[in-house]
């Protein structure tokens, strides 16, 4: 039975690009940093709070991606077309400001929103995060189901 996630990944344009962002800009510590046999660089970051997630930071091109995907890829990222997750903070406001202050752009700044506050910034790569700090609702299926206009299954 699955557990917890343990890893996921983000496109990224250049990986010292993305691990200073992760890092000096968000805070995240560095996990992994290793070159495969294969040419593979395996770049993982990671939130303090949470010492057993790894974001995985990915250039596509060889030998995960050939040419063409790796282009489609990178062109999706262009656009900013690909949203990368949403992460969760105690106070949306207080780390809207502290990044903001470091130079992280936001396509949204903190509104309040039926789940809690959430505002929407930007990676170096394009790649859009929501930043939520949840309210008490935001885990009940059936509130958001009311909220939001639909049924629960």
């Amino acid at each position: 039975m699955i557990t917890k996630l343990g890893v996921a990944s983000v496109f990224v344009n250049d990986y010292e690009e993305a691990k200073a962002f992760f890092i000096d800009k968000l805070g995240f510590e560095l996990r992994q940093d290793v070159t495969m046999e294969n040419g593979f660089r395996w770049l993982t970051v990671g939130p303090p709070a949470s010492p057993e997630f790894q974001l995985s930071l990915t250039v596509p091109g060889p030998p995960m991606h050939d040419e063409e995907t790796a282009a489609s890829i990178k062109a999706l990222m262009a656009k900013g077309a690909l949203s990368a997750g949403a992460w969760n903070t105690d106070d949306c406001r207080k780390t809207f400001a502290e990044y903001s202050a470091r130079g992280v752009e936001f396509l949204q700044e903190p509104a309040v929103r039926p789940y809690g506050v959430e505002a929407v910034f930007r990676d170096d790569s394009g790649n859009w995060y929501s930043l939520n700090e949840l309210n008490e609702q935001a885990l009940d299926q059936d509130a958001m189901a009311e909220v939001f206009g639909s049924q629960s299954p």
